[in-house]
C-alpha cells in the first residue's frame, strides 16, 4: 500500500514505489538525487515545524521540503 513519505514517523523505515504523477519537475529531482523505485530509505528526523524532513537513503542524509516529500509514493519495510 502506497503512502506519503510525510506520513512516516521517525525511526521507521520504507522504500520507494513510485511518484505522484502531478508534478514532473520535481520527480526528476528526486530521481538524480537517488530516489528511485526500491531504493530503501530511513526517516531520521522532522525539523521542529514539520518541514524538511530528513531521510537517510544509499548512505547519505537527505533533507526534502514538504511539497518535494508528497511527490514520492513509499511503503513502509
Amino acid at each position: 500500500m502506497a503512502i506519503s513519505l510525510g506520513d512516516m514517523a521517525v525511526g521507521e523505515t520504507g522504500k520507494v514505489t513510485g511518484f505522484n504523477k502531478t508534478n514532473l519537475v520535481y520527480r526528476k529531482k528526486l530521481l538524480a538525487m537517488g530516489l528511485t523505485p526500491g531504493a530503501v530509505f530511513s526517516v531520521t528526523r522532522y525539523a521542529p515545524m514539520g518541514d524538511p524532513i530528513e531521510i537517510s537513503v544509499r548512505g547519505f542524509a537527505l533533507s526534502l521540503r514538504k511539497d518535494e516529500a508528497a511527490v514520492l509514493l513509499v511503503e513502509k519495510v
